[in-house]
């Protein structure tokens, strides 16, 4: 009798042969074929059957492979980031009641199982038991990551359900940490269409990574707006020839879009609207920034709808909610609270940004991200941070941060720049001044790092 997949290991057996498919990092390659006959872990992964499990690594490889060991045998898989704060980790452990840390470092928590790219041969347990959580931990910039509660099926149903998964072989990449909701995204897309993967690392300039791509024949990426317009600043760009890209994590303005269709001309090019919470909820292929008034409403498992100008989305990929006594962003009747704000102009939604990030300008309001948007449409910026300051006549006043095109700007194409505000933004949303700067900050999840 023919049963349906229930593990990751299951799943990625089920999508093709395993000879020629791999998962790839900086210093080290693992061939899934070798995987099938042997073990990432130093204990038997039967030893950790019903475990609430912290899988703990400085590279993605080994955790990536404790996750296809693991899912279906332990109870709970926490899945850490490189980039958690060592202080936030004892309050971590004692939310996800962990008894096990899986990892190539022991933080004297419990139970440790060494965890490393080296595949040992041996047996290994692959029958799937446990319905696993997978924890997945939020990007946010300050305070302590939220603990939001998935499972596999919640993971990959955007893929299952909405027929995403392909049939040819493909090689993945994305600029994101594996272990965040939208590289995890990336790494489960690449196994269960029958696909390598090629993994980033912290320690690698967006030049190299991208030589990297290249010579590994990356046909399909993903990364954040952000990532994207650093990599058309890099020269490292011209080593790559994808098939697909996608967006994600940060609104996608037209420069950036069009940027990437410069770029790579005969790529496919998609931007996604998703988060940790609400899982994927809708991919827009035009080409155009912002959504088409399609998208609200209800299509298949997704029901998407507007209160108060925010969106709210349900579907089978919302995740369960969160581990812990915190503020939820998760409604009684099963909807998501985004946060993210819209604006519907000339029958088509634009992103205005976070409803948290709003500037007060003498009791006006301004998103940060929509004069971004204005500003980036300039031939001669690279990219934009808008942030308020302190004025002590309106309390606040738009400045930006501008990255030129060209390493010496001038005063003239300052002017330029406001001269190109004022054509199309409301007086209050001008920015009162322009500073060049020869870089921006980013979070370790590949977004504009806005400062409180």
């Amino acid at each position: 009798m023919h049963r349906e997949p229930t593990s990751l290991w299951q799943h990625l057996s089920a999508a093709g042969p395993l000879a020629n498919r791999s998962l790839r990092g900086t210093d080290a390659s693992v061939s899934l074929a070798a995987l099938a006959s042997g073990s990432c872990l130093g204990a038997p992964a039967d030893e950790l059957r019903g475990a609430s499990v912290l899988v703990l690594t400085q590279d993605q490889l080994p955790s990536a492979l404790a996750l296809i060991e693991l899912d279906g045998i332990a109870r709970r898989l926490v899945i850490c980031p490189l980039d958690v704060r060592p202080e936030h980790l004892p309050s971590i452990i004692r939310t996800a009641e962990i008894d096990t840390v899986v990892g190539d470092r022991d933080i004297k928590t419990g139970r440790f199982v060494a965890c490393s790219a080296e595949i040992n041969p041996g047996p290994v347990a692959r029958d799937a038991t446990e319905r696993t959580e997978w924890i997945l931990m939020t990007s946010g910039t300050t305070g302590e990551p939220k603990l939001v509660n998935h499972t596999l099926a919640s993971l990959i149903a955007p893929m299952l359900g909405r027929g995403q998964i392909g049939t040819t072989h493909t090689v993945w990449s994305s600029f994101y940490d594996m272990r965040r909701y939208a590289g995890m995204q990336t790494f489960l897309r690449s196994m269960l269409c029958g696909g390598s993967m090629v993994l980033s690392s912290a320690h690698e300039s967006v030049g190299d990574f991208l030589i990297r791509l290249g010579a590994a024949g990356v046909t399909h990426i993903n990364g954040t707006p952000s990532h994207w317009r650093r990599a058309l600043m890099s020269s490292g760009v011209r080593h790559m020839a994808p098939r697909y890209v996608r967006l994600s994590g940060e609104i996608a303005d037209q420069a950036v879009l069009d940027g990437l269709r410069a770029a790579f001309p005969d790529a496919g090019l998609t931007h996604c609207y998703a988060s940790t919470e609400a899982g994927i909820v809708f991919d827009v292929t035009d080409g155009l920034a912002g959504f088409p008034v399609e998208m609200i409403g209800r299509r298949g498992d997704v029901e998407v709808r507007l209160v108060d100008g925010s969106l709210r989305i349900r579907s089978d990929s919302t995740a369960l909610g969160y581990l812990g006594e915190i503020p939820s962003m998760f409604e009684a009747d099963g909807f998501v609270d985004s946060g993210d704000m819209v604006e519907l102009r000339d029958g088509r939604y634009y992103f205005a940004g976070r409803r948290g990030g709003v500037i007060n300008i003498g009791g006006q309001k301004v998103h940060p991200e929509e004069v971004e948007a204005v500003i980036n449409r300039h031939p001669g910026v690279r990219m934009s941070l808008v942030t308020a300051r302190r004025n002590p006549i309106t309390g606040a006043v738009v400045v930006a941060d501008v990255v030129a095109a060209t390493e010496a700007p001038s005063e003239a194409l300052k002017s330029e720049i406001l001269d190109f505000c004022r054509d199309s933004l409301a007086r209050h949303k001008m920015p009162a001044s322009i500073r060049f700067v020869s870089a921006l900050e980013f979070s370790a999840s590949g977004k504009l790092l806005r400062h409180a």
